[in-house]
């Protein structure tokens, strides 16, 4: 069974061995990582680990922090290892077929960012609707977003941001960030967590701002 670990660890030299230890004590190999923020002392990294299928998943947040000042903040399921390349492939894929081009960019986003779903979503007036989604995007109608126009990218927050409730299920945390202009948004939903971090963020709004490049999308 495979999982996704996203640890906070202090950022000095040993900690992933000592992360490592812990976890092939435990009987957990790790087949994946990825950095995801580095931010003063502290490090964010997400770990693809592999163990019995008849563990618990809980042996793994108690093998980590074991381990002084280090915190697992989400373990998910996972269904393979990370791939340090994957948005340069989106991209190449996206420039050999643009007429499939914005389907393909909402189809990979929830690979890159350990997703759920994503949607890109245009809104004129009081009216807003979808121009993309992913597989197993929340189907109810947006209706009316009252943050857009937006300008740069977000952490939706529903006491903040108005959104449809389906949106928000099963814990989901959200991010969003525009695509092609202020009134055109991707929006992306992780259920379970983590938080969308930053450095996340700029991803996002990056990768958007290449596809809209390529694909000449105004």
């Amino acid at each position: 069974m495979s999982y996704l670990i996203r640890v906070e660890v202090p950022d000095r030299p040993g900690m992933l061995g000592a992360i490592a230890t812990a976890l092939g004590r435990a009987g957990v190999d790790i087949v994946g990582l990825d950095v995801v923020e580095r931010s003063g002392d502290i490090a964010v990294d997400d770990l693809t680990v592999e163990m019995p299928t008849e563990r618990p998943p809980d042996v793994l947040i108690t093998a980590v922090e074991s381990i002084p000042d280090v915190h697992v903040e989400s373990v998910r399921p996972h269904p393979g290892r990370l791939d340090s390349h994957r948005e340069l492939e989106l991209i190449e894929e996206i420039s050999s077929h643009p007429d499939k081009g914005l389907q393909l960019f909402v189809d990979g986003i929830p690979r890159i960012f350990r997703a759920g779903w994503a949607l890109v979503i245009v809104q004129e007036g009081q009216r807003a609707w979808r121009l993309a989604e992913s597989q197993a995007s929340p189907q109810t109608r947006a209706g009316s977003l009252p943050w857009l126009p937006l300008s740069r990218p977000i952490v939706l927050d529903p006491s903040v941001h108005w959104a449809p409730e389906p949106w928000y299920e099963l814990d989901t945390e959200l991010a969003a960030a525009p695509f092609a202009g202020p009134d055109k948004v991707l929006v992306v939903g992780r259920p379970g967590g983590p938080v969308f971090r930053a450095t996340e963020l700029a991803r996002l709004s990056h990768l958007g701002g290449i596809v809209t490049t390529l694909l000449g999308t105004t």
